[in-house]
């Protein structure tokens, strides 16, 4: 399997897709619909409320959505690492690393607005990337700024994910305050409006515009299944970033730079459950993009063939038998 993600060919796309709904197939037999949660941001509640009469009569509306995301997401990714070349050779081990990662928690799976924000967060992503010895960025830069300040409309505490963006101007672009500037008004931007409606509908208010925040430990139950799957995270990414960092002195400066970003993008990804956290795992689903793209290095780089087959195996073996004979999903 691992041999077949490794080839650059359009018709991988297609046993990707086939991949992906296999290793996923509990998500269609068991639907979870999505109730809707306090951090959810105003624009998200609303997609849930337009979605809700069409998920009585189609309970599997909410499992199709978030698997369209997760596979249009896990291809994004793919084709990001490949047209920046990120690693040595074209494949796609990195949306086969994204969709195994995924697989790993059920509520990875559930359509819910941090997995929306990681499409946001990719189109960011590239748009850092592309800003880099780009003589006039100021349109990008705004751009990125407005992405970010939709995406706190899905899930407010995405906002956090400023601080990557500004270090990751620091770190592709010489410092212009100019550029930091024009990113915020970008960010500020939705707020702007939406402050205005809220003016106009006669419901302005500190609260609406600005919801509570809040940073805390989670409260997660610990389980030898959750064991397991933090396991099967850490440490092929630990090994992807061995062989990044073993392979580093024959990138170009630009794909060095695109690993620090990503690393960065990691950090704040994990971040992000502590700001008005919930006891589920929902959202830390915004790290598993930058845990993918170490995964795909494993696969990729390991010279002993036996440790990519190992990790495969005990990945989707540990998959199965956490949906089938474990806790389910």
């Amino acid at each position: 399997m691992i041999g077949i993600f490794k080839q650059k060919n359009p018709a991988t796309l297609l046993i990707l897709l086939v991949f992906g709904v296999l290793i996923k197939l509990p998500l269609f037999l068991h639907p979870h619909i999505n109730p809707g949660r306090p951090q959810d941001g105003i624009l998200f509640k609303a997609i849930l409320n337009f979605l809700a009469p069409g998920s009585r009569s189609f309970p599997a509306l909410y499992p199709v959505l978030a698997f369209v995301l997760l596979y249009g997401q896990a291809v994004v990714l793919t084709r990001f690492i490949n047209t920046q070349r990120m690693m040595s050779r074209s494949t796609y081990l990195p949306g086969m690393a994204y969709l195994l990662i995924t697989s790993l928690l059920p509520e990875w799976n559930y359509f819910s607005a941090p997995l929306l924000v990681n499409t946001i967060l990719l189109f960011v992503l590239s748009g850092l990337f592309k800003i880099y010895n780009q003589p006039n960025a100021k349109g990008a830069i705004y751009n990125i700024g407005l992405a970010l300040g939709v995406a706190s409309f899905l899930f407010f505490p995405s906002l956090t994910f400023i601080i990557w963006i500004l270090l990751a101007l620091m770190l592709m672009r010489p410092f212009r305050l100019n550029e930091w500037v024009l990113c915020m008004v970008g960010v500020i931007t939705p707020f702007y409006f939406y402050a205005i409606y809220l003016v106009i509908i006669g419901e302005w208010n500190w609260q609406n515009l600005w919801p509570y925040f809040s940073v805390s430990l989670p409260s997660v139950r610990q389980s030898a299944w959750l064991a397991g799957s933090i396991f099967l995270l850490v440490v092929p990414f630990l090994a992807g970033g061995y062989y990044v960092q073993d392979n580093l002195r024959k990138m170009l400066i630009q794909v060095r730079k695109g690993w620090s970003l990503l690393l960065l993008y990691l950090l704040g990804g994990l971040f992000i459950p502590f700001v008005n956290n919930s006891d589920t795992f929902e959202n830390w689903v915004m790290a598993a993009i930058p845990f993918a793209a170490f995964h795909a290095c494993t696969y990729l780089y390991s010279k002993w063939r036996i440790i990519p087959l190992l990790f495969f195996g005990l990945t989707v073996g540990f998959i199965l038998g956490y949906q089938y004979w474990g806790p389910g999903w």
